[in-house]
């Protein structure tokens, strides 16, 4: 079955809030806010947003700043897909790009050393990202308001927070037990 495309609805998603937004600020969202759960390049961006000006989900906007830049805002029908997505079951599961996972799976030997290097090293990743979701959330909702302003933003933050401190603790337990056997 071939993978459902999600970049569309995730480019829509950033535009609506949006009056109107050039390629490099929508890519620069991938960067920063989405970064912390999803990963796009201009690579893959770019593209998209022609298949979705094709499609009438988004159009080009005029400016005056830069007849050189192109902005893009959406469309109505555009809407309408953001909002048919939004409550759209999810039923298609997403794949995992999760390569210690992967590293893991290959080793067959519970004694192999490499167990405990993948486990330590995977630690400090996760202590690494713990610090930088924290500081992120800090820095983006000190205040009620940009709480309740942002609140779907809010909570998936803290579901990430909450599974990173999840797999710390597993990773500890792991990493313990090696060390105790």
């Amino acid at each position: 079955m071939p993978q459902q495309r999600i970049l569309p609805y995730i480019i829509l998603g950033i535009l609506s809030g949006q009056k109107q937004m050039n390629g490099i600020q929508i890519t620069n969202v991938f960067k920063t806010e989405i970064g912390e759960f999803w990963r796009s390049s201009h690579s893959q961006i770019y593209p998209e947003l022609k298949r979705m000006l094709d499609d009438n989900w988004v159009k080009v906007v005029p400016t005056e700043e830069n007849d050189k830049e192109i902005y893009y805002q959406m469309t109505g029908d555009g809407q309408n897909v953001l909002d048919e997505w939004l409550v759209e079951s999810n039923t298609i599961p997403l794949p995992s790009k999760d390569l210690f996972a992967l590293k893991m799976y290959f080793i067959q030997d519970k004694n192999d050393p490499r167990i405990i290097q993948l486990l330590e090293e995977q630690r400090e990743l996760v202590k690494d990202n713990i610090l930088h979701l924290e500081e992120r959330n800090r820095l983006l909702f000190s205040k009620e308001e940009t709480v309740n302003s942002n609140y779907g933003h809010f909570l998936i933050l803290d579901r990430a927070i909450k599974r990173q401190k999840g797999f710390l603790r597993w990773l500890n337990k792991q990493i313990k037990q090696y060390k105790d056997a």
